[in-house]
């Protein structure tokens, strides 16, 4: 009996022995833990400030874009009525030439 006595005893110490062992690896988790919570708050942050900063770029980029295509609309229509206004005096000029070198005739009103 004290055989089986001793053996009881060995393994209630080797459970204590585990126990505080688990113990000990459940603080070191503890300080795992924070660290990793403590750097996620630091991630969570920077997304946050990252997504509004993309945001704002987006917003932007966006206004620049349009601002684009009313410049370059303006700038063709001015051009096509640049090109009527200069088509329009070029043949001003040349059939006043005509009619000055008495090749076409004046066109009389009534």
């Amino acid at each position: 009996m004290s055989e089986h006595g001793a053996c009881l005893q060995t393994y209630n110490q080797e459970l204590v022995k585990c126990l505080e062992e688990l113990k000990s690896n459940r603080v070191g988790l503890v300080e795992i833990i924070k660290r990793e919570e403590s750097e996620q708050a630091v991630l969570e942050r920077n997304i946050s400030v990252l997504q509004e900063k993309l945001h704002n770029i987006q917003s932007k980029l966006k206004y620049h874009k349009q601002l684009y295509d009313d410049y370059t609309s303006t700038i063709q229509e001015t051009e096509a009525g640049f090109k009527k206004r200069a088509v329009r005096h070029f043949l001003i000029l040349f059939s006043t030439k005509l009619i000055n070198l008495k090749i076409i005739r004046p066109i009389k009103k009534n």
